[in-house]
C-alpha cells in the first residue's frame, strides 16, 4: 500500500485499462501481456460493457496475438470444447448483448458453421489449421476484427 492519491481521471482510467498476465516458457513468444490494448478497448471503462461485448473483446486481442504466432502457412480455427462437433475455421466474430458471443466461419470440409455460445458457458480453445490451398495468402481475421475496434 502507498499514499500514492489518484485524480478521478487517473481512476477513470485505471478502470477502464484492461490488466493481463502471462507467462511462456519462451520469453521471445509475444503473448496478450506484451500486446498493445486498441484504443476503443481502453475508452470506455470495463464496468461499463456488457459481458458480451467484454468477452468479445477480449477474444478479438486473443485471436489476433495468436495470428502474430502463425507462419503464412496456417490461419487461425476454433477447437470445440465437451464434444466432437470438430473445428470451425473462424471468417467473423460478433456479440449480441448482454450475453451472447458468436462465430461464423466453415468446418475442415468446407461447410458452413457458426457457433453461438452464452459468455457464461465461454470456451474458445485457438488452433492452427492449414489454410486453404487455393489462396495465396493466409486469412487474418484477429487482424480484421482488432482494425473494426479501432474504428468504432
Amino acid at each position: 500500500m502507498d499514499d500514492k492519491i489518484n485524480t478521478a481521471a487517473e481512476a477513470a482510467e485505471a478502470d477502464a485499462m484492461p490488466r493481463c498476465h502471462e507467462v511462456h516458457n519462451d520469453p521471445a513468444r509475444r503473448n496478450m501481456a506484451s500486446s498493445p490494448v486498441p484504443q476503443s478497448v481502453k475508452k470506455t471503462p470495463a464496468a461499463q460493457k456488457s459481458p458480451a461485448q467484454w468477452a468479445y473483446e477480449r477474444i478479438v486481442m486473443y485471436l489476433k496475438n495468436f495470428e502474430e504466432n502463425l507462419d503464412n502457412e496456417h490461419e487461425v480455427a476454433m477447437g470445440f470444447t465437451g464434444g466432437d462437433a470438430g473445428v470451425l475455421r473462424i471468417e467473423g466474430m460478433g456479440y449480441f448483448d448482454p450475453d451472447i458471443v458468436t462465430f461464423y466461419g466453415s468446418d475442415p470440409a468446407g461447410a458452413k458453421t457458426q457457433l453461438i455460445q452464452h459468455v457464461t458457458q465461454m470456451n474458445v480453445m485457438l488452433r492452427a489449421l492449414p489454410k486453404a490451398v487455393e489462396q495465396a495468402e493466409p486469412n487474418r481475421i484477429g487482424f480484421r476484427l482488432v482494425q473494426d475496434l479501432e474504428e468504432t
